[in-house]
């Protein structure tokens, strides 16, 4: 009978760590605890399915090294930075 009651023992033991560790998770003190929305609401770019109204053309462009050495410096999305730093220039560019 001794295992039986050890067995019990331990099973409370657990039961009670465990409700522990679901109110820390709730309370944020170590996990955090996320909801469908919350997942939904990380998650980046357009939703599955949709299209981008003016997509983009692949090209190749010719850099000097340290041009773009610069420009993959910054990061993940340095060619959106790019593309976008050349769309502001070409607006002070007088039209012919």
């Amino acid at each position: 009978m001794g295992d039986a009651v050890k067995k019990d023992d331990e099973m409370s033991e657990f039961e009670r760590d465990l409700l522990e560790s679901i109110r820390q998770a709730k309370a944020g003190e170590y996990a955090r605890v996320s909801t469908p929305e919350d997942i939904v609401a990380r998650r980046r770019g357009r939703p599955v399915g949709s299209r981008k109204a003016a997509p983009k053309v692949q090209t190749a462009i010719r850099f000097d090294p340290g041009v773009l050495e610069g420009l993959r410096a910054t990061g993940r999305g340095w060619q959106t930075r790019g593309n976008d730093a050349l769309r502001e220039w070409l607006k002070t560019q007088r039209t012919a």
